[in-house]
């Protein structure tokens, strides 16, 4: 049986999960850490049958066979993603829907356009680093750090407490020896969050948790917001570094420059089709026995939902170099009554964050061949370790803006989309955004192109 653990799914993920395709159709049997048996889900309409119907296959880990029989190592590498927690990740039915439409409300409570400016502040201050230099990498001095700066704006916590906590959460996700001591520090940062929050409520995600019908406890607060710390900065981390690697390398995107069809939400999208930046999602556990594209599912069986795979399955995408512009059918933020909820936030963040760069530095370009990149890769992902560039240096020019943002500092936090912002009390939600230049600078050819791209 193969192993979902083994080099060939590390060194050739796609090639791995077509093989198991070919030799045993949309649902494969495979071994996990331990040697303990699941399924792989590799169609995309089973996967889509997974995720929509909880009542068959459901979110709670403890009913995993394994887990009842003891066959769990407790340093088991499973664990930090199956392991049962009181989050709405691994819950069903009316608890999961109280804390998760508390979850979905707070976020639909966001400014659009707050959230843009959020993106570009934060952008610029990492750009403003190292635009001097005339060469970085765009992994750890970017899509590593963009994230969650903005993350601690729109949770409500101080701006200069994101450098430190970037770099926590970074290094528990890559489990070194000090992964306990960030993991105690982003606990600590969050429950002092939640004491200021209590004390004095803003206009911030923190804060309308708390308030929510739902009633979420302190504790129910700071868990949730440790999971949207992590899996937020995780996911937007790899979508980012993905887009920009194929901004700077697809030569559809290079001749939007002359002519060409692929804009950047374009590029976003295709990502999110092509390179997914969960490749696997974990898990769902059979509540019954039952019957999933031929395969006999006992209770108790655990699956993995391959999204990447899902999204390659021939029966919807026969021919995979064809463009998936404007199509969201893709399986990367799931689906069903568990799909990502901060789906379009992160799309604001990879969307904005580019968008700002590439006007910063209009002439930035890889600085080294494309297949000298490489990548890290474990079950669930795979990780670009670096993305080097080069361009003429600059010097930094504060709060510039994207053609995407508008360009005024109105607020520390993206406001609720209720308040009126515009200059005679109109609300600018839904307002064309503006296009604006740092003072004595004149627009790049590049800036103009992607306005009149975007319809601007």
């Amino acid at each position: 049986m193969a192993r979902l653990f083994g080099p060939e799914a590390v060194n050739d993920a796609p090639g791995f999960y077509e093989r198991l395709r070919a030799e045993h159709g949309p649902v494969a049997p495979v071994l996990v850490d331990g040697d303990l048996p699941a399924w792989l889900v590799l169609g995309y309409r089973e996967s889509l049958e997974v995720l929509r119907t909880p009542s068959r296959f459901s979110h709670d880990s403890r009913n995993w066979h394994c887990f009842k029989e003891n066959k769990v190592a407790a340093d088991s590498s499973l664990l930090p993603a199956i392991a049962w927690q009181p989050l709405c990740l691994f819950m069903d039915g009316k608890e999961h829907e109280r804390l998760r439409t508390a979850l979905t409300d707070s976020m639909a409570r966001f400014d659009r356009r707050g959230i843009r400016r959020c993106v570009t502040r934060a952008a610029n201050q990492l750009i403003d680093d190292f635009a001097g230099d005339g060469h970085a990498d765009l992994v750890s001095q970017f899509a590593e750090q963009l994230p969650l700066r903005v993350a601690t704006q729109l949770l409500g916590m101080p701006e200069e407490s994101g450098p430190r906590l970037v770099e926590a959460t970074r290094d528990l996700l890559k489990g070194t020896e000090t992964a306990f001591k960030s993991n105690e520090y982003l606990v600590e940062a969050l429950e002092q969050l939640v004491a200021d929050k209590r004390a004095a409520p803003g206009h911030d995600f923190t804060s309308w948790l708390m308030a929510h019908s739902a009633n979420l406890t302190d504790e129910e607060v700071l868990q949730h917001l440790r999971l949207v710390a992590i899996a937020a900065n995780e996911n937007t981390t790899n979508l980012t570094a993905n887009t920009l690697r194929m901004v700077l390398t697809d030569p559809r995107f290079r001749a939007s420059l002359t002519g060409g069809s692929m804009t950047l939400p374009d590029a976003l999208e295709q990502m999110l089709w092509d390179e997914p930046p969960t490749a696997v999602l974990p898990a769902r556990w059979a509540t019954d026995d039952t019957e999933l594209a031929g395969q006999s599912i006992k209770a108790g069986d655990m699956l993995l939902l391959g999204l990447t795979s899902g999204n390659a399955d021939p029966v919807i995408r026969p021919d995979l170099s064809v463009p998936m512009h404007g199509n969201r059918s893709h399986l990367a933020f799931g689906g069903g009554p568990h799909e990502c909820p901060g789906q379009d936030i992160g799309r604001a963040i990879v969307d904005t964050g580019i968008d700002v760069l590439l006007l910063r530095l209009p002439d930035i370009d890889l600085a080294v061949p494309e297949s000298d990149l490489k990548w890290v890769s474990h079950w669930i992902a795979r990780h670009l370790t670096a993305l080097p560039v080069k361009f003429t240096p600059s010097h930094p020019e504060g709060p510039a803006v994207s053609s995407s943002t508008a360009d005024e500092e109105q607020s520390d936090y993206p406001l609720p989309a209720s308040v009126d912002r515009g200059p005679n009390g109109t609300d600018e939600t839904s307002a064309p955004a503006s296009a604006a230049v740092a003072p004595g600078r004149l627009l790049s050819l590049w800036g103009s192109l992607k306005r009149w791209l975007r319809g601007r």
